[in-house]
């Protein structure tokens, strides 16, 4: 019985017969297309995007250059390099983040004892030219200026979560 059973699905294509029932409850469904340069569709409130190196309201910039972040980074896309200032301050002289090898874990950020690097909410960005993957200190702290009024909203909401 049971060879009889497989031989008569076999001849009566069941497999397609159930696929294409799939097929054909979707076919009739109303379909959802983002039209996406006009528009731009929902991501949640944790998503991890495009970094960003923060300043204090003086100007400063936030690096203190402990390492952390370079140190957490599964991905070892992070490379930093500092001296010592007049003051006895350390700061940063190289901040670089290499995109194509981050996998926007963001254990940089949870790591960061000042919270200087940040991930933005921005993921509408890509690299035209070999290098350019390499994001500089001038460049993050760039990016850091231009969103730090949606990152500094975000951490308020954060911490009224917390």
């Amino acid at each position: 019985m049971k060879t009889l059973k497989f031989y008569l699905k076999s001849f009566l294509l069941w497999e397609l017969l159930v696929g294409l029932k799939l097929t054909g409850k979707y076919f009739f469904k109303k379909k959802i297309t983002v039209q996406f340069p006009e528009e731009s569709t929902p991501t949640s409130p944790r998503f991890r995007g495009m970094h960003a190196l923060r300043r204090y309201p003086n100007g400063e910039e936030r690096c203190i250059a402990c390492k952390l972040c370079e140190a957490v980074c599964p991905a070892l896309a992070i490379t930093i390099e500092s001296e010592p200032r007049s003051d006895g301050s350390r700061r940063t002289t190289r901040y670089d983040i290499d995109m194509f090898k981050c996998i926007y874990c963001g254990f940089c950020e949870e790591s960061c004892p000042v919270d200087s690097i940040v991930e933005t909410d921005n993921y509408n960005y890509h690299f035209e030219n070999r290098g350019e993957n390499i994001m500089t200190k001038p460049l993050l702290l760039a990016v850091g200026d231009k969103y730090e009024d949606s990152i500094a909203k975000k951490r308020q909401i954060d911490a009224e979560f917390r």
